[in-house]
């Protein structure tokens, strides 16, 4: 089976998707193709929620999508300074990936948007690693040795890649967050060609 990392999320206005887009952007200059997936939304009743198949964007994850990968790019808005309700409930479905130990050794990070600068972006990218972490996963963030760290005022965060998206949630991506995304996708695509290595 090929190499590629998977770049996994869910985004309600758009804006996880555009972070996505640029951390895939620096996961094939990093050497390896990204495979963009989603999650469809959890619905509060008993209820089907979306169509099987996405009407646009990313087509929806399935497990062998997540067992199979060598690397993993996790995103999800902020809620309430943890992962959005449907990223969670794929994840929590994992457990025969924990079982069989299929992600154990792989590197993975995380990204996030908020409306807010301060609206739990580090809170969530923390809170989106342990998963990870039980799954044995080897996270990575972004070194300070990327500029855009000390430089920026809107996202970005040593934990990960994030957006500060605005209240109307149409915020462009700055040329910083645009930056860091792509440089966290270059280092995890360059990070798993590494580890698979001889």
């Amino acid at each position: 089976m090929d190499a590629y990392v998977l770049v996994l999320y869910y985004s309600r206005t758009g804006s996880v998707a555009r972070l996505a887009r640029q951390i895939a952007m620096g996961c094939e200059k990093g050497g390896m193709p990204a495979r963009l997936r989603t999650v469809p939304p959890v619905a509060p009743v008993t209820e089907t929620a979306a169509p099987p198949v996405p009407e646009d964007g990313a087509p929806y994850c399935t497990m062998a999508d997540l067992a199979g990968c060598s690397a993993l790019a996790l995103g999800s808005p902020t809620r309430f300074g943890n992962m959005a309700a449907p990223l969670k409930y794929f994840i929590d479905q994992s457990s025969d990936e924990w079982m069989s130990g299929s992600l154990i050794g792989k590197p993975a990070a995380v990204f996030t948007s908020t409306s807010s600068l301060h609206g739990g972006q580090e809170s969530t990218l923390l809170t989106m690693m342990m998963p990870l972490l039980h799954h044995g996963m080897l996270i990575t963030g972004i070194p300070y040795s990327e500029a855009g760290l000390i430089q920026t005022t809107t996202g970005g965060s040593p934990y990960g890649a994030s957006h500060m998206a605005g209240t109307d949630n149409n915020t462009e991506l700055s040329d910083t967050e645009t930056a860091l995304a792509r440089a966290l996708g270059e280092r995890l695509a360059r990070t798993a060609l590494q580890l698979a290595r001889p």
